[in-house]
């Protein structure tokens, strides 16, 4: 009952329910589809992480009373069918939901918005569509794409695991970009990724739309050879202490696929498992130290996210064998 009411106050099912349409035959429906997303959702929430545990809860009194319904809800064959109807138009609806969702629980324009863009992995384990084998993972599996801006989750796009993890990038961040923009003009948007999401493409792009960025960056032998000196210097200094060292500097870098250089920082560490380097390019102003520490290491909270979606709403459960049913499984 206490879901009802959030739902309400937030008309979430009701958006959601206008944004994906019904085209099924009027004479022959029995539940609308507010009701079959508002069961499901609750369902999730209340920890009933398959279609099939509704042939049980359709007959729950409160479940029924939470949805809205003085009649038995809908049965699992009939949620599947909703789920594997699915198509593009649906997920792209939804997440439109989500975004505008997230605008209007902000009463003024913010400064500034951290996007977090991350990737993890969902493993499979039957003949879905689009599964595809994935080395580091050893596992066939979907590797969804996510975007965060601090608690909320704006964009949860999957994508079959034989794909360059950076891909879609630039285009879900346009997307999310012209809602943005449009409700807060003056706000300032940066965009925070691993290593992973470093690709030239996507850092001209965010450039050309006036989008800051924060991204890891690679270890490679020319990084290296630039941090030489100074890790030579780190280790004496443990080697003397016998205490972790560390510090930060920067420079100019530009890959050969780059079009032109770029801010690079580096943390360079010295502790008793040896040299730890990391790197990052940003075109962020201020200190290295407060730049790496403040800015980009709070994306771990973007990972603490997927784990709750993943965990706490089972974003793990890709059964459907159409890639766009576990598309709207994996929003819902």
């Amino acid at each position: 009952l206490l879901l009802k009411q959030v739902d309400e106050r937030l008309g979430l099912t009701h958006a959601a329910a206008l944004a994906f349409g019904d085209e099924r035959r009027s004479a022959s429906v029995q539940h609308s589809v507010r009701d079959l997303l508002a069961q499901r959702i609750y369902g999730l929430c209340l920890g009933w992480s398959d279609v099939c545990g509704h042939n049980v809860l359709r007959h729950d009194l409160v479940m029924q009373t939470a949805v809205g319904s003085a009649q038995p809800l809908a049965s699992a064959p009939t949620l599947s069918r909703l789920e594997t109807a699915a198509t593009p138009k649906h997920a792209a609806a939804l997440h439109e939901v989500l975004l505008q969702q997230f605008i209007a629980s902000h009463a003024k324009a913010p400064k500034e918005l951290v996007l977090d863009v991350d990737a993890t992995h969902v493993p499979l384990h039957g003949e879905q569509e689009r599964g595809h084998f994935h080395a580091y993972y050893d596992n066939y599996c979907y590797l969804p794409l996510y975007v965060f801006a601090g608690q909320d989750m704006l964009a949860c796009v999957l994508r079959p695991s034989d794909r360059d993890p950076a891909s879609v990038v630039s285009a879900l961040i346009k997307r999310l970009l012209v809602p943005l923009r449009h409700a807060w003009p003056k706000t300032k948007i940066i965009v925070r990724a691993d290593s992973g999401f470093c690709r030239p493409r996507v850092l001209q792009r965010l450039e050309r739309w006036g989008v800051s960025y924060i991204i890891g960056l690679q270890k490679n032998s020319r990084l290296a050879q630039q941090v030489e000196l100074a890790e030579l210097a780190l280790a004496e200094q443990y080697a003397a202490k016998k205490t972790k060292q560390r510090m930060f500097g920067e420079f100019e870098y530009a890959a050969h696929t780059w079009d032109k250089p770029r801010r690079v920082i580096a943390r360079l560490e010295h502790g008793e498992q040896g040299a730890n380097p990391r790197f990052i390019v940003t075109d962020l102003t201020g200190s290295a130290k407060a730049l790496y520490e403040r800015r980009y290491c709070a994306r771990g909270e973007a990972e603490n996210r997927i784990k709750e979606a993943q965990l706490d709403l089972f974003g793990r459960r890709a059964s459907c064998h159409r890639f766009q049913a576990n598309q709207l499984r994996l929003l819902l």
